[in-house]
């Protein structure tokens, strides 16, 4: 039985078969205020390239009541099972298709999400397709190569307004609540939408350079208006409108563009085509640091470029997945880096710090695979969101155009998308393109880049005479065994790299000289460096061009352990910093050395992304990387340091907000109990630290999570914050008590009930995982390996891997967990994508155990 699983294979026989001309979709939402189900009414029009062949159409729904195939009624009994519905008999050319069914709402963000929000008692709804959920709201073929046009009339509630892809009617034109939309252009069943419900609407407009005229709009719930930054986010739109269009020389696709602030939202955003979905988190209640706005202006011209790449131009199948997600992540980071008047031309250095980490992690699992992963079906895509689709394809991406020339590079863009708009491709016909603009063969390329897993370690070699002076200079590279379990060889790698050569001026480390270079094979000779004097520091991979670990030569590493903080530039410096980061999660830098580092260090570092990063590396140092002998002196001295940190801030800063939330993570005395909770109370108070609603929240959580607050204290903050987000810090703050009751409530919520909605679920996950409390948590060690596999099936995709992935006990970093892992491994005959999951989360026990037994070692040194 197939289930809800889709093969590659079934694809590509369908799309061999049929292509689809259009989809005429009708919903009656008018009982969306009670929830349960709604009818849905889907007449598909397709051509057959056989007479008398069979098919099948995708549906996920609780009642099919009719089915009716170039006029005649199927036996629905027959033809509908699991989530397919048979099509035999068809004609050779022109069929038609009407599927009546009853759909249901969901919690999980996936197919047509309900969310009722407390503050005005009113229920929102939005479509989360992506990856095969247009099958949860209407009968369709659930693959992305079979494009078609789709035309939508939807029946809602007086009051109501309803966005989709196409513009939205004019109120004149909306008769009895019924909305019909025009019919879209050609695109992908995925990438359709609808948002429905009382929604807040400001209105604007972007005018391109060649009189294109382009409405915007922007949504979010009524609760959220007062904080919503229209403007500024008006703003990013529009500077990535001009930089979109002059790069890609491509008007923008679509009639419209619409960005709908939506609730309980599983990703950041999604592409949907003219209508994107965005995390309503990115709507800021109260104050944030920068980072945090770049953040999601990243993610506003990440979504805004798939409107090309990805909607206009789409995947024939999920094995390029990553091209349309890495383009996407490349080209917004590049915005903001390069666009006139960007607000944030330092954005790669916050990839270097927190993208690529995120990568090299990823690379470094089980489960690490090819950039163009094989993806054999739906369940193999389903977990394929990861650090390698994105953020490694898009450092690979960044060494494409340091490897063609960024000039050659966008030509070839432009002229893949004069060549396939509207129409599906393979990464072969971008490569194609690329070659013919930049004159350069790519199949070596793409086969040792995108075709091989694992990362490469760059070192550098240097010899210096008695006066200082380099008399050899070359660049090693090395390619370390893939992780047991992994699929491949170790591949040397083509990297177009730049060594940057830094010498103290007055205290601080400032670039000399820059040499750009192609490293291949196992030692490559840098004659030009021969001769100089050897610099305080040579840095590999200095504007952060290739993809690759590097480590620094001992000389450097001195003089950069030293002066971190002292670089002028914070590219540098984040490089710098992830490094060292890498250097601890492999084991080769004790924790309690890394933790000297960023004390030496932090207090320079102006980023307050990079900042922000250190704070979480070094609470994920301490809590699983530390020797457990010495782990308690480190988070002591972590945690002072914080509060200093705080109290000598910039008042209003963002640095003091960061370390705020800094010293409010870790606060572990008495004394530093007493006195979070005095700023909660306003008893006490640091010159402009605003204790505003999600600052209260987080003090609240760690009082909670140490026994300081107990329910009362929750239900008070609560009732002063009764909103949706309250209700999600009130289910953290709940269940992180450190109380046995507590826990096995919340275990009881999440495993055993499975009723809660998305969001609401992974608030418990995230308070009921404690560092502090890891006794009390180790009897759920076993109930894990119990129940988790009950969970995934019968559980939907994405409330089955925050269990899977969240309450996976990580923290019991012991030989008997892995042991514990690897018997369910061998015995519960878990699915590949469970199986991937599960195998990961060892990897980071295991992981963990070296880092300890690093640390340990260091503190008998």
């Amino acid at each position: 039985m197939p289930g809800t699983n889709l093969t590659r294979e079934e694809a590509q026989q369908r799309a061999k078969l049929l292509s689809v001309d259009s989809y005429e979709i009708d919903l009656d939402l008018s009982g969306a205020q009670e929830g349960g189900t709604y009818p849905s009414v889907t007449t598909v029009r397709f051509q057959s390239a056989e007479a008398g062949a069979e098919t099948f159409i995708d549906l996920v729904a609780p009642a099919v009541h009719e089915v009716v195939l170039n006029g005649t009624s199927l036996d629905v009994a027959a033809v509908f099972r699991d989530s397919r519905i048979r099509l035999p008999h068809l004609l050779q050319g022109a069929n038609e298709l009407k599927v009546v069914a009853d759909c249901a709402y969901t919690n999980t963000g996936e197919g047509l999400h309900r969310f009722v929000d407390p503050v005005d008692q009113q229920a929102y709804l939005y479509t989360q397709f992506e990856v095969p959920d247009a099958r949860r709201v209407f009968a369709s073929f659930e693959q992305p190569d079979l494009k078609a046009t789709f035309q939508f009339t939807v029946t809602a509630p007086e009051g109501w307004t309803v966005v989709s892809n196409s513009p939205t009617p004019d109120a004149a034109d909306v008769k009895d609540n019924v909305w019909r939309f025009a019919p879209t252009p050609r695109i992908s069943t995925y990438i359709t939408a609808l948002i429905v419900g009382p929604y807040h609407a400001v209105h604007s407009s972007y005018e391109g350079p060649n009189g294109q005229v382009v409405p915007l709009g922007i949504y979010c719930r009524p609760s959220l208006a007062e904080f919503l930054d229209a403007e500024a986010i008006f703003d990013v739109t529009r500077q990535g409108f001009d930089w979109f269009q002059e790069k890609f020389a491509y008007d923008y696709p679509f009639a419209k563009y619409d960005q709908l602030f939506v609730p309980e939202f599983n990703a950041g955003a999604m592409e949907n085509a003219g209508a994107v979905t965005i995390r309503d988190q990115y709507v800021f209640r109260s104050k944030v640091t920068d980072a945090a706005y770049e953040v999601r202006a990243e993610t506003i011209l990440h979504e805004l470029a798939h409107m090309w790449f990805g909607d206009l131009v789409t995947m024939e199948w999920w094995n390029d997945l990553w091209l349309n997600e890495s383009f996407a992540t490349y080209t917004s980071i590049a915005c903001q880096a390069y666009a006139e008047g960007s607000k944030w031309p330092h954005a790669w250095t916050t990839f270097a710090n927190s993208m690529k980490t995120w990568a090299y992690r990823q690379d470094q699992l089980p489960s690490t695979h090819p950039i163009m992963a094989d993806i054999r079906d739906l369940d193999d895509v389903l977990v394929n969101f990861d650090g390698i689709t994105y953020a490694k394809g898009a450092s690979v991406l960044k060494q494409l155009v340091a490897y063609v020339g960024m000039e050659a590079f966008f030509k070839g863009v432009q002229a893949y998308f004069k060549a396939h708009a509207f129409a599906n491709t393979r990464l072969s016909d971008l490569l194609g393109a690329l070659e013919e603009t930049s004159g350069r063969d790519l199949a070596a390329w793409s086969k040792a880049w995108l075709e091989t897993a694992g990362i490469n370690v760059l070192r550098p070699r240097i010899e210096t005479g008695a006066d200082g002076v380099i008399t050899s200079f070359a660049v090693s590279q090395e390619a370390p065994a893939l992780p047991a379990g992994a699929q491949g060889e170790p591949t040397l790698r083509p990297h177009r790299i730049a060594i940057g050569l830094y010498d103290l001026d007055g205290g601080r480390l400032v670039r000399t000289d820059r040499i750009e270079l192609d490293v291949d094979g196992a030692l490559t000779e840098v004659p030009e460096l021969v001769g100089r004097a050897r610099p305080a520091v040579v840095l590999l991979n200095d504007d952060d061009l290739s993809y690759a670990k590097v480590r620094l030569d001992e000389v450097s590493l001195a003089n950069v352990t030293a002066h971190l903080g002292d670089f002028t530039d914070s590219l540098p410096r984040a490089l710098c910093w992830a490094s060292a980061w890498d250097m601890t999660r492999d084991g080769e830098l004790a924790t309690r050395d890394y933790l000297s580092l960023v004390l030496s260090g932090i207090g320079k570092e102006s980023d307050i992304g990079v900042v922000q990063s250190l704070h979480r590396q070094v609470k994920l140092a301490l809590d699983l990387y530390a020797d457990p002998a010495w782990r308690e002196e480190g988070l002591a001295a972590w945690t002072e340091a914080a509060l200093e940190h705080l109290r000598a801030a910039e008042p209003g800063s963002d640095h003091q907000l960061a370390w705020a939330r800094a010293f409010a993570a870790t606060a572990r005395t008495e004394d530093q109990l007493t006195y979070l909770k005095a700023l909660l109370d306003g008893v006490a108070e640091i010159e402009g630290l605003a204790v505003d609603t999600e600052l209260r929240w987080a003090f609240l959580e760690r009082l909670a999570a140490t026994g300081v607050a107990d329910e009362a204290a929750i239900a008070a903050e609560l009732e002063r914050d009764p909103t949706a987000a309250g209700e999600r810090h009130a289910a953290t703050a709940r269940a992180a008590r450190p109380t046995a009751e507590a826990k096995a409530a919340a275990w009881a919520s999440v495993v055993e009930s499975g009723d809660l909605p998305n969001a609401v679920q992974e608030a418990v996950i995230g308070g009921f995982v404690q560092a502090d409390q890891r006794e009390l948590l180790a009897p759920y060690a076993e109930r894990y390996f119990a129940a988790v596999k009950g969970v995934w099936d019968s559980r939907s995709h994405e409330i089955a891997q925050q269990v899977a992935v969240g309450l996976y006990p990580s923290l019991q970093v012991s030989q008997e967990t892995l042991d514990a892992t690897d018997a369910w491994l061998a015995s519960a005959e878990p699915n590949a994508a469970l199986r991937r999951l599960v195998s990961e989360s060892r990897s980071g026990v295991e992981r963990a155990l070296k880092a300890q037994a690093a640390d340990a070692a260091a503190g008998r040194a």
